[in-house]
Order: structure tokens, then C-alpha cells, then sequence
């Protein structure tokens, strides 16, 4: 059997699904020390070929967000913030002021410190939503959207689905977008921690882990999805995957494809995991909290 004949290379972020060539789809540009990358996949045809769903991608590539200064933070805040406004724009089709509603939902288990992106970002975020309606000279003083949040955690902790959650939330806030943030799954190293992807057809919560639940999007929560990922994980066949065919193997022995199965049930995160969850979520908050401030 050659190793080609199986794809053991698992990837949430779409720009590594494309190919060397690029193509016409993609486009890139350089600010703020960040490399972004812009990918639109369209119909059927664009879905087949990146092996994702059609949509925009936004790929913002800085750097180990761990061993970021407050100087590189803020620089990196700046652009992902810039991005974050810029989709929100085109999504809704119309211009942030005080009335525009943002709910942002952080996904995932804060229990699992490589899943813990999304609810280490709502507790970090600054919410805004309740001084409209308690303290409404306040909310005009600071000038901001409308921000409320939740943490939904995980279908095994509290037997109801994600999607359930976020759709009672968004009737009752009636928010114009969702901003759903969970941890995604990389297939190369280098993008753990690294990576910021923005996409705006919503998410699939556990996606990462190859845990799929119910998809987070327009269609299951009646409101627009912008969808903010990080990758923090690599299954291990995908690291053994990837070290067989740059070690030139093509032919993979019984033995060798039943490791590769057995790793899609492991997945391996850096040794600084903790900072990572907590470096990360600190910047996913203060962009999502430039991104809403009115100017």
C-alpha cells in the first residue's frame, strides 16, 4: 500500500489544504510583522479541491504568540483587530455603531488546557452588552458595540448541544454576528500558537479533535457566524505522516498503517501549553475588544 493512498495529513486551518502552487483563490499581504493570507473557496468545485467548506478564510501568521512582548502584542492586536472589523463589515453588510450586537461564544473545555482558547478569551473580554439598558450615559461615554458573551463548555459537560446553547443565547441578545472562538487542529508544528484563522461560515466545535458536533453558523443559530481559530494540536499520525513522506517512504507495512490509525486518537500540544492558553487568550480579547470600539 503507498502511503498517498490514505490521508493521515488532518488540518482545520484552510491554508494548509492548499497547494504549492497557490492559485488564483489566494492572496497575501504583509502588515504589522504578520504575514495574511486571504482564500476564498467557492462552489462545489473550490470545496473538492481544499477539501473545506466554500466561504472566506483569513489566515494571519505572527509568530509564537507565547513569546510575545506587550509591543509585538499590540502590534499583532492591531491587525487581527483591523481583520475582525473588516469581516464583520462584509458579513453584515453595514457599519459598526452602538447599536450593532456582537455575542461571542468561547468554545471548547476549560478543563483541557490545549481546548481552553475559548473560555479563557470570554473571561478575559470586556462585555458591554447590559450598560446599554443599566447604565446607558456610560455606554454612550465609551463608545463601544454592544458586546455580551459565553462560555457554552463542552456536550459531555452539560449534556446539551453547543449549537443548542449559542442559538438561546443569540434569540435572547439578538446579536447582528457571533463571534465563535474555539482551538483548532494544525498540521504542521510551526503553525501551533502561531496562527490566527478567521473564516465566515461558522465552525464545527470539537472539529479539531475529531469530535465533530453540530456546526455553529447561520442556518442552526439564525445569526451570521465569523469563526476565530487557533491551532494547538497536531494528531500524531499526522507527525508521522508528514516525517514518512519527507523521508521519501512510499510503501507503509500492515504494522506501520495500524500505528497511523491508533495516532488519529492522540494528539500532541507544545510543552508550554498553559502559557499558551493564557498568552493567546489574552490577545484573542483585547483584538476582539479593539475591533468593537467605536472610532
Amino acid at each position: 500500500m503507498n502511503i498517498g493512498d490514505v490521508s493521515y495529513a488532518h488540518t482545520d486551518l484552510a491554508l494548509e489544504s492548499v497547494g504549492e502552487s497557490g492559485g488564483t483563490d489566494l492572496s497575501e499581504e504583509t502588515r504589522g510583522g504578520c504575514v495574511i493570507s486571504r482564500l476564498f473557496i467557492r462552489g462545489k468545485k473550490g470545496e473538492e479541491m481544499y477539501g473545506k467548506p466554500r466561504g472566506r478564510y483569513v489566515t494571519v501568521s505572527c509568530g509564537r504568540m507565547w513569546e510575545f512582548d506587550d509591543e509585538r502584542a499590540d502590534e499583532v492586536s492591531d491587525v487581527l483587530a483591523a481583520e475582525l472589523r473588516r469581516m464583520t463589515r462584509d458579513i453584515c453588510g453595514r457599519a459598526l455603531d452602538r447599536d450593532f450586537g456582537v455575542l461571542v461564544a468561547g468554545l471548547g473545555n476549560d478543563e483541557i488546557t490545549a481546548d481552553a482558547i475559548g473560555p479563557g478569551t470570554v473571561r478575559r473580554l470586556e462585555v458591554t452588552r447590559h450598560l446599554r439598558t443599566y447604565l446607558p450615559d456610560a455606554y454612550e461615554q465609551i463608545g463601544v458595540c454592544a458586546i455580551s458573551a459565553l462560555s457554552p463548555g463542552v456536550l459531555g459537560q452539560t449534556g446539551i448541544e453547543t449549537v443548542e446553547l449559542v442559538r438561546g443565547a443569540a434569540e435572547n441578545a439578538k446579536p447582528d454576528i457571533i463571534i465563535a472562538i474555539d482551538a483548532l487542529a494544525a498540521r504542521s508544528v510551526t503553525r501551533l500558537a502561531s496562527t490566527v484563522q478567521l473564516s465566515d461560515n461558522g465552525i464545527n466545535p470539537g472539529s479539531g479533535i475529531g469530535n465533530n458536533r453540530r456546526a455553529i453558523c447561520r442556518d442552526t443559530v439564525g445569526v451570521p457566524v465569523l469563526a476565530l481559530g487557533v491551532p494547538t494540536v497536531v494528531d500524531s499520525a499526522t507527525l508521522v505522516y508528514d516525517a514518512l513522506s519527507r523521508a521519501g517512504v512510499g510503501k507503509v507495512s500492515r504494522e506501520l498503517r495500524e500505528v497511523l490509525e491508533e495516532g488519529r486518537e492522540f494528539f500532541v500540544s507544545p510543552k508550554e501549553s498553559d502559557v499558551i492558553a493564557k498568552k493567546v487568550s489574552a490577545l484573542l480579547a483585547r483584538a476582539i475588544g479593539q475591533a468593537f470600539t467605536l472610532k
